[in-house]
């Protein structure tokens, strides 16, 4: 089980009809193995492995139209009260609060500017079990026309707190839940956003070297969306895997020693 706190990023998937191709090209980018829900209901949902611990999923879409997407899922001690406070903010019900066998239960939304994400309330499946490593989920980030609209949602929501991290045109900020930082917020680039969306979550895994890391992913039939570029946390590249799921890739500093 996570102890991820309530309030906290706690878990990414991918809703993709690709499921056998990202069953490839993920574990050939990052190392990760693959563990197939053996339920039949599941359709072949994948638990995407480090090390033995869980990390990230891959799953088929909700609906047969629906564009390849990762998702990010904010846990919850209780999914039904997120229901009250996201109608309250503003925000729509997208898929009420429903069971996933004994795992837990989840529910997806979509705050005022449009962007989905989900919550999750663990039963006997907490989220992911290693973050902060290369291959592992690095931060969780919210690219809005309306900052501002946001930073009150998912204050009310989820009693995030909000604090500018870079000064100068545009905004770049994060969220604080007590002391952590639990999730960023970007503008939307100036020549518009790399999906159909006005907004929309994204997700960025930590990597060794995310220059190499780009060049793999486009030899394996990835596509370099935005190339390697100095960033306020490293060094990131903005991606698309084979089915057009958009994701990014970062490499942090490594801390001075002195002495």
């Amino acid at each position: 089980m996570s102890t991820v706190p309530p309030g906290t990023p706690c878990w990414v998937d991918l809703a993709t009809p690709g499921l056998d191709e990202a069953r490839r090209f993920y574990p050939e980018l990052f190392g990760w193995t693959g563990r197939v829900d053996p339920e039949p209901e599941a359709g072949g949902y994948t638990v995407f492995l480090l090390s033995g611990r869980a990390v990230a999923g891959a799953g088929p879409p909700a609906v047969p139209d629906q564009e390849p997407i990762w998702s990010t899922y904010v846990a919850t001690d209780d999914a039904n009260l997120v229901v009250g406070r996201v109608r309250r903010a503003g925000g729509q019900v997208v898929v009420p609060p429903f069971p996933v066998f004994d795992r837990g239960r989840m529910a997806v939304f979509a705050d005022p500017a449009g962007a989905a994400f989900s919550v999750w309330q663990p039963m006997t499946f907490g989220g992911t079990e290693m973050s902060d490593r290369p291959g592992t989920m690095s931060w969780t980030e919210l690219v809005t026309p309306d900052p501002e609209g946001a930073k009150e949602f998912y204050g009310l929501v989820f009693g995030w707190q909000p604090y500018d991290e870079r000064p100068g045109p545009g905004t770049y900020a994060a969220w604080r839940l007590g002391d952590r930082v639990v999730a960023r917020m970007v503008s939307p680039p100036a020549g518009g956003s790399p999906l159909d969306g006005p907004a929309y979550w994204s997700v960025s895994f930590a990597v060794a070297d995310a220059d190499a890391t780009a060049a793999r992913a486009a030899e394996q039939g990835g596509t370099i969306l935005v190339p390697p570029r100095p960033v306020p946390t490293g060094r990131q590249a903005v991606l698309r895997d084979p089915e057009g799921a958009l994701f990014a890739v970062t490499t942090h500093p490594t801390p001075s020693r002195q002495g």
